[in-house]
């Protein structure tokens, strides 16, 4: 694999496009919104430029590509970054114009949904940014989670290693965004024991591949995005999994085909996201959350040891669908450190 390519960084001051590449949401819930564009502007300098369909609901595919196009084209756009996620951007990538991203790369930041555009990116050879969505993370009520804006004011403006720390402290439980209440006050946080390691007794370094398991798991039904497995090998995986909270047996279900393709053999290190544990539909206790979590890291462990016995897995790291959330460059580097118990990556 060629080196990776990491666009130039936003300085601040700079102009940067707000896109909704899968779902308009902003559209319905304007206040996480604005409150997310607000803190960009006066937190982070950045001037935010919203798109046609940044607040449309039920744009096409082909009008989210067109936002797309007319953002990474524009020299005037240093950055680009998505307002949240869906379940439909897989119906984008067949409009995306991949020399015009390639000819024209910019940092990309956004993540569950938008897997598929930092997986197509990365297929180009451009690094893409797992992580920062306008409405939650920046959105967050109260404040951002200072470790969560940490890792994203060095994502988007610094060039280099960064050293990843786990959390004393993680939050899963939404409050509803159209009770005004919510944004009065930071959410609730609770406990974490940190990482878990499994096979770490070793250093691995390598291009990272990975964002959302149950994302990944449609783009390689409709086989998109993906090369063939032995390009991947040596690369450093990390995942996670979102809101709809999928079951222990369908995430070792699709580590299964993963691992009957070829393909989860190649890596010899995940990093694998704490789970997310509760949603609206699922508000689990304390103890079922625990239980919940549990059961998603023998399911992994499970597929782990049947593909890939020597791979490093570290499990709870703080990245995707969980508060704080890490920044996790697509395409960059990273290097996990077993007996050091520290992950580096390359912003």
């Amino acid at each position: 694999m060629t080196a990776p390519l990491y666009p130039a960084k936003p300085r601040p001051g700079d102009r940067v496009a707000v896109l909704s590449p899968s779902s308009g949401l902003p559209a319905l819930f304007p206040t996480p919104y604005e409150l997310g564009l607000r803190r960009l502007q006066d937190d982070f300098g950045l001037e935010p430029v919203e798109y046609p369909t940044t607040r449309k609901m039920g744009a096409t595919p082909e009008e989210r590509a067109a936002d797309i196009h007319a953002a990474f084209v524009n020299p005037g756009i240093k950055a680009v970054i998505a307002s949240i996620g869906g379940d439909d951007q897989i119906t984008v990538l067949p409009h995306l114009d991949p020399g015009l991203l390639r000819a024209n790369p910019k940092p990309f930041l956004g993540y569950s949904d938008n897997t598929n555009l930092l997986l197509y990116l990365r297929k180009l050879g451009i690094v893409g940014y797992h992580g920062g969505s306008v409405m939650v993370e920046l959105g967050r009520p109260g404040a951002m989670n200072p470790l969560t804006a940490e890792s994203l004011r060095a994502a988007l403006f610094t060039s280099g290693e960064y050293e990843l720390t786990p959390s004393s402290t993680y939050g899963d439980v939404n409050r509803p965004w159209q009770d005004p209440h919510t944004f009065e006050s930071e959410p609730d946080m609770e406990p974490s024991d940190g990482w878990s390691w499994h096979n770490g007794d070793r250093v691995v370094e390598g291009v990272s591949w990975g964002g959302n398991l149950e994302i990944i798991s449609w783009l390689l039904m409709a086989d998109r995005v993906v090369q063939p497995a032995d390009d991947y090998a040596g690369n450093v995986l990390f995942l996670e999994t979102s809101e709809e909270m999928p079951s222990a047996q369908e995430v070792y279900r699709i580590l299964r085909s993963m691992g009957e393709r070829g393909l989860l053999q190649q890596f010899p290190a995940l990093l694998m996201g704490r789970a997310k544990s509760w949603s609206f539909e699922k508000m689990l206790n304390t103890q079922d959350k625990a239980h919940f979590r549990r059961q998603q890291r023998d399911a992994v462990l499970r597929a782990v040891h049947q593909y890939a016995p020597e791979t490093m897995v570290v499990f709870d790291v703080d990245l995707g669908h969980t508060d704080p959330q890490l920044v996790i460059p697509v395409g960059g580097r990273i290097r996990v450190d077993g007996p050091a118990r520290r992950i580096i990556v390359t912003y």
